[in-house]
């Protein structure tokens, strides 16, 4: 398998660091190192078996990343680059999704954010993935406190997602839709055929719940913490959590 970090977006809710900065570049402070908040999505593939990983981000940021991370070798990965141009009419995580085609080509893959922190690792979920022929898509939820701020999915008796609702004013559940998601390459069909939110982007959740209808998406709940640093709060509480655990 393949990965795919998105590290594009204007990263609003951190101005004005972001006005000249790319989130994904934030040094997070830990006892272990002071690394860049982009350091835990790319070692959280990495551990899980993933070496061929594509970053995409923006024109304004893209050559900061590259003068970090290079080829990747010093990290044990291959590295590969696309810019997300983000002055186009429709943005949003699919959006950038698209760039990703020419880099997948036949072959299944995974999709982080840039700004989620995973505790968790997941080579056995990658394995299982690789070799399941009834499946196209794997999501893992986490219960949170805040689900309004998330696409929230809510799941049956057994266990199965039923559907997933994106950043509901009153959620079903507690259970948020993490920033990592396993597809096959049909999700490019999909990218291609979907119309913008009201929002005016290409939403994730009407890609993900395509697979939930269809009766073809997994789901797992997560053991370890996870966070996302979308917001000033949320990026001091990864730091938090590192310091707490070690």
């Amino acid at each position: 398998m393949k990965g795919v970090i998105l590290a594009g977006g204007t990263g609003s809710r951190l101005y004005p660091w972001t006005r000249v900065n790319n989130k994904g570049l934030a040094c997070v402070y830990s006892p272990t190192g002071n690394f860049p908040q982009l350091h835990y999505p790319l070692q959280t593939l990495i551990n899980s078996g993933i070496t061929e990983i594509l970053i995409t981000s923006s024109r304004d940021h893209c050559g900061d990343i590259i003068e970090f991370y290079g080829d990747g070798s010093e990290y044990g990965c291959e590295l590969t680059y696309r810019i997300q141009e983000m002055d186009r009419p429709v943005t949003g995580i699919a959006q950038a999704l698209k760039l990703a085609e020419p880099f997948v080509g036949r072959d299944k893959f995974a999709v982080i954010l840039g700004d989620n922190y995973f505790e968790d690792t997941f080579k056995s979920e990658v394995e299982k993935f690789a070799k399941d022929k009834k499946n196209d898509c794997y999501l893992f939820l986490k219960e949170v406190h805040d689900p309004e701020r998330f696409g929230v999915a809510v799941i049956n008796n057994r266990g199965k997602i039923t559907e997933i609702e994106e950043k509901p004013k009153e959620p079903k559940s507690e259970l948020a839709v993490t920033g990592l998601y396993f597809y096959t390459n049909s999700v490019f069909d999909l990218t291609r055929e979907l119309k913008p939110s009201k929002r005016n982007e290409l939403e994730i959740t009407d890609v993900n719940n395509f697979y939930v209808q269809n009766d073809i998406c997994k789901g797992k709940i997560l053991e370890g913490h996870w966070q996302d640093a979308g917001t000033c709060e949320s990026a001091r509480d990864i730091i938090n959590f590192l310091w707490e655990k070690k």
